[in-house]
């Protein structure tokens, strides 16, 4: 059963925030959910949007300023919050790049995280399904994109999922985080220290294991070129040499001038929005 925590009436449609009670995570969660004009008439296609460290599921609705695109295509946008909140593990907000707000889209198998921290399970199966049952969302047509800690869920959990997801794209994704500080911190506390598990979570292996295309028709990535954390953390060019291996289609567009925060987002989220719209059958 879905609570309306807020209700905002927003480019002809509406934006609410839902609280539930999560089987998956065994805590209630909150997730925003954009419902464009023609949902109030019929089913209409979905993007889920996975949010980067820190962020809530307020982060997007708020700032990103893409209910104006996903209104114009009828398409619902749904963003979830970017962890368990109120867990009560010790040290969960003793810092800003793990623990509360920083879920990471992974399913912890190592205690104490392993009983709630469960947000890649949370997102593919459990928000999947309660959006579908509660809300007027198609579900043959769901695509997912992300921003750096959520553009790696989104990556990761379109390639694992492929049958779900049909489309898929991100901003300043953490591409290889198996490479970088904050994926092996994340990994490690999350997954433990054994690194060939760590692989189910990397999209560029993942990408790299496919044998093929699983989006035939595309991932789309944007990056910006003054994002402070491109030189340590972010690695698209390994992704992008994956992808390449693999016969994976990628388009990655490097953008000058451009840093890691949301007037990056703001400035190509029109550009995403008509990405998805393209392969889900959309018109405007």
């Amino acid at each position: 059963m879905l609570d309306i925590v807020e209700e905002h009436a927003c480019h002809g449609g509406v934006q609410r925030i839902y609280r539930h009670d999560s089987r998956a995570i065994g805590l209630p969660m909150r997730f925003s959910a954009y419902l464009p004009p023609q949902a109030a008439h019929t089913r209409v296609p979905a993007l889920f949007y996975l949010a980067g460290l820190t962020c809530t599921e307020e982060t997007f609705a708020i700032k990103a300023g893409a209910q104006r695109f996903a209104a114009q295509h009828g398409i619902a946008l749904i963003s979830p919050d970017t962890s368990p909140r109120g867990a009560g593990v010790e040290g969960e907000s003793a810092s800003w790049d793990f623990g509360a707000g920083a879920g990471f889209y992974v399913d912890a198998t190592e205690a104490p995280w392993s009983k709630h921290y469960r947000m890649g399970s949370y997102v593919v199966d459990e928000l999947r399904e309660t959006v579908l049952a509660e809300l007027p969302v198609e579900g043959g047509k769901l695509g997912v994109f992300g921003h750096s800690m959520g553009g790696h869920g989104a990556l990761t959990l379109a390639l694992r999922n492929p049958g779900i997801y049909r489309s898929v794209s991100a901003f300043a994704p953490i591409a290889a985080p198996m490479r970088c500080p904050w994926g092996e911190k994340a990994f490690s506390g999350y997954l433990g220290a054994d690194r060939e598990t760590w692989k189910q979570y990397d999209a560029s292996e993942l990408v790299a294991r496919a044998g093929g295309a699983k989006f035939a028709e595309g991932i789309l990535i944007d990056q910006g070129l003054s994002d402070q954390f491109l030189p340590t953390q972010l690695n698209p060019d390994v992704f992008e040499a994956a992808c390449r291996a693999a016969g994976q289609p990628l388009t990655l567009r490097r953008h000058a001038g451009y840093d890691h925060g949301y007037y990056f987002i703001q400035s190509f989220i029109e550009d995403h929005i008509r990405h998805h719209a393209r392969i889900l059958g959309c018109t405007d």
